[in-house]
């Protein structure tokens, strides 16, 4: 999408939008998750398809579950479970940083997909983590739609985010790397990609992102639809796509990749 477009673009959520020109404080409700919003600015967002930050941090090992359990006890009511988790010596600022920014990015991008149901808002409501690294609207907006185009580009069916992962026989010469080779483990032909990020302890989106570049290469079934065409099996590795990211969400993946 050339910048001129992208500027003329719809907005994903008009109402996210106007609430960040108000600079409003409160819970955007949508039907597949909600952003809490302080002063305009995005601070946290949960959906029911991505881990959140204690499954992040808990999964893979970086905090014990107790630790987070604890924090949650003794800081909930307070809405400072982040800081407790630092100021108690669990992380450091920059991996909680890092974690929470990067569950906020991977929820707000289910939590803004296209809905018919109703968006509401509800004002003077927070989130008990607290607020780690407010994001604008703007830039939640801008990624969320970045995110859409890379998984088209990458594998242009849709279905294969929703349906279980069933892994198919690699072809001469085909090989994957270890992450993929343990998304493809964990594959039992019943569980999503949802329920496999949860598993693994990552973050949803980038299981997406895995999951159709498999389908790309043929190592993972891609779903029919009603009256659609088949995709052709594909007998090689896809090209490699290139992924945009900006500096700072490129920071994100390779530190979630490295300690989570």
């Amino acid at each position: 999408m050339s910048p001129a477009a992208t500027a003329t673009a719809a907005p994903v959520s008009p109402m996210l939008v106007r609430l960040a020109a108000e600079k409003a404080t409160g819970a955007l409700l949508r039907d597949h998750g909600t952003l809490y919003l302080v002063d305009g600015r995005v601070v946290h967002a949960e959906s029911p398809a991505a881990p959140g930050v204690d499954v992040l941090l808990t999964t893979g090992g970086r905090l014990p579950r107790e630790g987070w359990d604890e924090a949650v006890d003794r800081a909930g009511a307070h809405r400072a479970v982040g800081r407790f988790l630092v100021d108690s010596g669990r992380l450091h600022d920059g991996e909680l940083e890092i974690c929470h920014l990067g569950a906020v990015f991977d929820a707000a991008f289910f939590a803004l997909s296209p809905t018919s149901g109703p968006t509401r808002f509800r004002y003077g409501v927070g989130h008990w983590f607290g607020t780690v690294r407010p994001v604008s609207a703007e830039a939640v907006e801008r990624e969320t739609v970045r995110r859409r185009e890379l998984l088209d580009a990458v594998w242009p069916y849709a279905s294969v985010d929703t349906a279980p992962v069933v892994p198919r026989a690699a072809g001469p010469g085909q090989s994957v790397g270890a992450r993929q080779r343990a998304l493809l483990a964990a594959a039992d032909g019943e569980r999503t990609p949802a329920e496999l990020a949860r598993l693994l302890g990552r973050p949803a989106f980038h299981t997406l992102l895995d999951v159709r570049r498999l389908a790309a290469a043929g190592l993972v079934e891609t779903p029919l639809v009603p009256d659609s065409v088949p995709p052709p099996p594909v007998l090689s590795p896809a090209p490699p796509v290139a992924d945009p990211d900006i500096a700072l969400l490129r920071r994100l993946r390779d530190a979630l990749e490295a300690h989570l």
